[in-house]
C-alpha cells in the first residue's frame, strides 16, 4: 500500500501538508502516517521540573494528533497510523523512512513566509539524493481549494 509519512507539529503549514497526503492516500487507496515529535526538555537541574515539562509537551502532542486524526477520518474516512517520537527531529525521520520501507513519499509543508523550515532545508539539501523515497514540499500558502485541485 502506498503510505504517506506527514511530519506534524502545530504549525499551518503543517496542517497543509497533511491534508495533501490525506487526499492523495484517498485518491490512491494509500495510507497516511503522521508523525509527531516532541522535542526533548532542556535540562533543568531539579529533575520533577524537568519531568512535568515533559509530561506537558506529551499532552500538547498527544491533544494534537487526537484533533488532527479526528478530522482526517472525517473528511477522508482513512484511519492514520500514529507515531509520537522524543528527540533530535532530523534523526527521527530518518529512522522513520529507514524502518517503513511502505513510506511512498515523505511529506513536508513549507512555511508560507521566510525560512521553509529546518526539515525541509535538510532534506532538499545535500541529503535528498540518499532517501529510499521521493519527498514532497507543500506550499504552506495553499488554501483548501488549491490542495483539492492538485491532490
Amino acid at each position: 500500500m502506498r503510505t504517506y509519512l506527514v511530519v506534524l507539529d502545530d504549525t499551518a503549514e503543517a496542517r497543509v501538508a497533511l491534508r495533501f497526503a490525506a487526499r492523495r492516500a484517498a485518491k490512491t487507496d494509500g495510507g497516511v502516517d503522521i508523525l509527531v515529535m516532541i522535542p526533548p526538555a532542556e535540562f533543568v537541574q531539579w529533575g520533577g521540573v524537568q519531568a512535568a515539562m515533559e509530561e506537558d509537551a506529551r499532552l500538547r502532542a498527544e491533544a494534537l494528533v487526537a484533533q488532527v486524526a479526528g478530522e482526517l477520518m472525517e473528511e477522508t474516512g482513512l484511519r492514520p497510523s500514529l507515531s509520537l517520537e522524543t528527540g533530535e527531529a532530523i534523526a527521527i525521520v530518518r529512522q522513520a523512512l529507514l524502518s517503513k520501507p511502505d513510506v511512498a513519499a515523505l511529506v513536508l509543508g513549507a512555511a508560507a513566509v521566510g525560512a521553509p523550515g529546518p526539515l525541509v532545508s535538510y532534506f532538499t539539501g545535500t541529503e535528498a539524493g540518499k532517501l529510499p523515497c521521493p519527498v514532497m514540499i507543500i506550499p504552506g500558502s495553499l488554501t483548501d481549494e488549491a490542495l483539492d485541485r492538485l491532490s
